[in-house]
């Protein structure tokens, strides 16, 4: 997956760097995974709204993800890879052997026609799916999940990995793009390889238009507020506002906001680097 740098031949285009698309065999989803989505631009069933900077945006349609590879033992082959307007990666679409139909994400290498299987019989290659008890140490994966048969909650974003350092009693020792080392159960199962479109941080819009494109309205800085409205706002011409903070009072910026007694604090093994 490579980048390509636009002509500045408009004021849009002189910032814009965007994929290739070159991977993508398949430019209509499988009608069968396809739902619908409604947006509801940060408002709640009052009206009221709950969540800022979030409206308009372009139609979508969800593509429904097997994150849970559950189907053991059935051969599939690699159908196409397409285009997901819903996350950063791109998604594969399976034809199992026993005629059924999944998207996954696809990982890094993966290529049309090749065979993928899920399940403890599944050899440890891109695109397998399989419990960590029985992936080699050292290995890379991706699509981790948190609880047995719960599914891939752990990296999943484009061009993510995390790699399974050691084992410990039933539990597997983990190290996550975010630096931190966790413990999960052996028995949950992770995806060979590292997620696909991995060029994706290289990315620029080029123009606030294609964030509202995707949704975003914009957001405004508490500082540029007034004091009813922010915590950081008001000031004669530019106060820096003092301790950074949320909305709400919260401080930011090195204070910790972890709960103290959080139950999954005694499956990390070493905090996110900072």
């Amino acid at each position: 997956m490579a980048v390509r740098k636009l002509n500045p031949i408009t004021p849009g285009q002189r910032h814009k760097i965007i994929g290739t698309f070159e991977t993508i065999t398949s430019s209509v989803p499988e009608k069968s995974l396809v739902k619908g989505i409604s947006k509801s631009g940060g408002r709640n069933n009052d009206g009221k709204m709950t969540m800022r900077y979030i409206g308009g945006g372009h139609k979508k349609k969800y593509r429904v993800i097997d994150f849970k590879r559950n189907k053991d033992g059935i051969p599939a082959k690699v159908n196409s890879i397409e285009y997901d307007p819903n996350r950063t990666a791109r998604i594969a679409l399976l034809f199992y052997a026993d005629g059924e139909k999944r998207y996954i994400l696809a990982p890094n290498g993966l290529q049309v026609g090749q065979t993928l299987l899920s399940g403890s019989q599944a050899a440890p290659e891109v695109g397998n799916s399989l419990p960590l008890q029985n992936i080699p140490l050292g290995t890379i994966v991706h699509n981790i999940e948190l609880r047995p048969g719960q599914g891939a909650a752990l990296v999943r974003s484009a061009g993510t990995f995390a790699q399974l350092t050691s084992r410990e009693d039933s539990y597997a020792i983990i190290k996550l793009p975010s630096g931190e080392t966790r413990k999960i159960l052996s028995s949950c199962k992770a995806t060979v390889g590292s997620v696909g479109n991995s060029e994706h941080n290289l990315e620029s819009s080029g123009k606030a238009g294609r964030s509202r494109w995707q949704g975003h309205r914009p957001r405004v800085r508490g500082v540029a507020m007034n004091p009813v409205d922010h915590p950081m706002g008001g000031g004669e011409g530019r106060a820096s506002g003092g301790h950074p903070r949320s909305r709400k009072g919260l401080l930011a910026k090195g204070y910790k906001t972890r709960a103290p007694k959080k139950q999954s604090s005694k499956y990390i093994i070493e905090r996110r680097k900072k």
